[in-house]
């Protein structure tokens, strides 16, 4: 858990400096390509490119076109026919879409994960909500593939990792995550970029450098890493967390009006869900040892 909570609040700087800095100035299709080319640098000298399992590498870049491609084509787009508050609104389903997911890749059903998912995407409504006004099906129905996609990539390579363990260190391959990524994020720019819009400035240049080294490099290598340290119900819980995060930031650094009780209440709300999946984890570990107990003395009897 601490790479998780160590990366939500990387992200939740992430979410003001590109608000500040490059929404609405830096073509956004150049802003991805950018970031995933710089992570994409960084993890290349460690790569292996030989003696993986052909489904883990294969996996990974299937996890990279999903996150850093599908994802923020989509989340980008939505921008066009939304409202800021509403594409925040739109976005706190995402923990149920990791729940489901995570589910279906063990064909199970943990009704208590998505409970907590549940609980934490309703302390997430109570943090962001803003009335849905206008013309936003198209919107809302680019944020539930975006946060689909996401949710998929993050738990797909949960379950390769845990399915194709390897002798080798999580660095040593992550390129290839980032090289997905780059298959459709280059192609997005080349067709759909304005290259009118690059960075003019060195404070828009560092903060993609920024963007590139932190929030992507090291925030999803650490994300991805400190997600097969816990159960899916937590990494459910977990994609929630930035949401106060990044209202903190956003008004402790840039001083922006936020409403701190209706964020107190909506945190606390997230940190119940927490305890909420605690809980049915330890219920399900004593109902395994329950089952496992009575088969030994029916052996026996």
């Amino acid at each position: 858990m601490p790479y998780l909570l160590v990366v939500n609040l990387l992200w939740a700087f992430s979410f003001s400096l590109i608000g500040e800095y490059l929404a609405g100035r830096v073509d956004s299709d150049f802003a991805v390509l950018i970031r995933v080319a710089i992570a994409a640098l960084v993890f290349l000298p460690f790569t292996r490119w030989r003696g993986l399992p052909g489904r883990l590498v294969a996996g990974f870049w299937l996890a990279g076109a999903l996150q850093f491609g599908i994802t923020y084509l989509c989340l980008y787009r939505s921008f066009a026919v939304l409202t800021v508050p509403e594409v925040l609104l739109f976005t706190v389903l995402t923990p149920i879409y990791v729940t489901l997911l995570d589910d279906a890749l063990v064909r199970r059903f943990n009704p208590w994960a998505l409970a907590a998912a549940l609980v934490a995407v309703g302390g997430g409504i109570l943090i962001r909500f803003q009335p849905v006004e206008g013309e936003y099906l198209m919107g809302f129905l680019l944020l539930q593939l975006a946060n689909a996609t996401f949710a998929a990539g993050q738990v797909l390579c949960r379950h390769l990792l845990l399915r194709h363990p390897v002798d080798l260190p999580l660095y040593r391959f992550f390129g290839h995550f980032f090289l997905g990524a780059l298959v459709l994020a280059l192609p997005s720019f080349l067709i759909f970029g304005n290259p009118a819009r690059l960075p003019a400035t060195a404070v828009q240049w560092g903060v993609l450098l920024w963007m590139g080294l932190f929030a992507t490099a090291l925030g999803m290598f650490w994300w991805v890493k400190g997600s097969t340290r816990v159960d899916g119900g937590t990494l459910a819980v977990m994609n929630e967390l930035h949401v106060p995060l990044g209202l903190l930031v956003n008004l402790l650094i840039w001083n922006r009006d936020a409403d701190l009780g209706r964020m107190a209440l909506g945190a606390a709300v997230i940190l119940i869900s927490l305890g909420l999946n605690r809980v049915g984890r330890c219920q399900q570990v004593a109902e395994g040892s329950g089952v496992q107990a009575e088969a030994g003395a029916t052996r026996h009897g």
